[in-house]
């Protein structure tokens, strides 16, 4: 089976360097929040380009972190998008405050329709920088600035990527980072990191992650125990400087798809002006998507779908009222988007028979 993305195969093509991390820390004795974990944070600081950075257990509590660090809370409302991980949901819920869904853009699926959704209690946006692709941080920028509000960029599924002159992560007033194993850049567990150019936003996330602690066993605030480990630290620094040579082969594989499905009726992705793709997923559209998987499936090939229930339909939540009004762009697109396999270890014969599995998909239609 050709998997849709494949951690076991980004190990075996750093097994040497994650070995020697991981006996690094073994042979340590220090094993929370460490020499490797403040070495990550200061190379992860350094390549995005911003001047913190704060190791936390997970994207999700990278994401919570960073809205109490704001000061987001109850009574307070945070936009951001149904089509995307219910990670970016449960976070604004475990801050307190009220999620407000809004739809995306139809050709990039990133965040769209903000200003119609601020009230007097909208505090905070998240833009998700989904499947790799930036969304469009320059009109969300103008947004924030116009009505007083905080920018949290959700860069879960785009390490790497860049927008303008500089990366994502390094533009809104915080950032957050997933390094689950499938990620650009993956840990071997869960992992996340808050970033930020704020030295008082930093200081307040690094209490948090550990009981609101200012001195040890002092709590000056409620807190949280999100800590990212040293092992995972360790492994993530070994991959870090690959981390670009990984999206531009990533960005290869895209771009042999695009031109094998030039002339199928598929959708392909479409990259933003001004921004880079590094494809976390390579994210096609066709009415006949069930189909489609389907028969991958029976050519061994897993592709999947990213997402197929929007967070305001799903069983959780269909009972809470969190959009303003319908969000066809994104009902449509759960319906009809397919991930299919991209990830650095795809040999180009695995690319060649995702390519013909699905060229004789669409051959075989009446």
């Amino acid at each position: 089976m050709i998997l849709c993305s494949n951690p076991l195969a980004q190990y075996r093509s750093h097994e040497m360097e994650i070995t020697r991390a991981v006996d690094r820390v073994l042979k340590s004795g220090r094993y929370v929040l460490g020499d490797e974990v403040r070495a990550f944070e200061a190379d992860f600081s350094a390549y995005v380009g911003v001047r913190e950075a704060v190791g936390v257990g997970s994207g999700t509590e990278a994401l919570h972190l960073a809205l109490r660090s704001c000061d987001v809370g109850p009574d307070d409302e945070v936009i951001t998008v149904s089509h995307t991980a219910v990670a970016t949901v449960a976070a604004i819920d475990l801050a307190g405050a009220t999620p407000v869904l809004v739809d995306i853009d139809p050709d990039t699926y990133t965040i769209s329709s903000i200003e119609a959704a601020i009230t007097r209690r909208t505090k905070a946006v998240i833009a998700v920088h989904l499947y790799g692709q930036p969304a469009d941080l320059d009109a969300i920028g103008s947004i924030k600035r116009r009505h007083g509000l905080r920018l949290i960029e959700d860069c879960a599924q785009a390490h790497g990527a860049r927008f303008g002159d500089g990366r994502v992560g390094a533009i809104g007033d915080v950032s957050c980072f997933s390094f689950y194993p499938t990620k650009n850049l993956g840990a071997v567990g869960d992992g996340g990191a808050v970033l930020t150019n704020d030295p008082a936003l930093a200081a307040r996330v690094r209490s948090l992650r550990e009981y609101g602690w200012t001195d040890r066993y002092t709590s000056a605030e409620a807190g949280w125990n999100s800590r990212l480990d040293e092992i995972q630290a360790a492994i993530l620094r070994a991959k870090l400087p690959t981390l670009d040579a990984d999206n531009t082969r990533r960005q290869y594989i895209a771009a042999r798809y695009d031109a094998a499905f030039v002339d199928t009726p598929l959708k392909c992705p479409k990259r933003r002006p001004y921004a880079t793709h590094v494809f976390h997923l390579y994210v096609v559209r066709t009415r006949e998507r069930d189909a489609l998987q389907a028969h991958l499936r029976e050519q061994g090939i897993g592709a999947l779908i990213h997402y197929p229930v929007p967070v305001h339909l799903q069983p959780a939540y269909a009972s809470r009222k969190f959009s303003n009004g319908p969000l066809p762009e994104t009902e449509s697109a759960a319906r009809e988007v397919l991930s299919l396999p991209i990830y650095p270890e795809l040999t180009e014969a695995e690319q060649d028979q995702v390519i013909t599995a699905v060229r004789s998909f669409f051959r075989s239609r009446p």
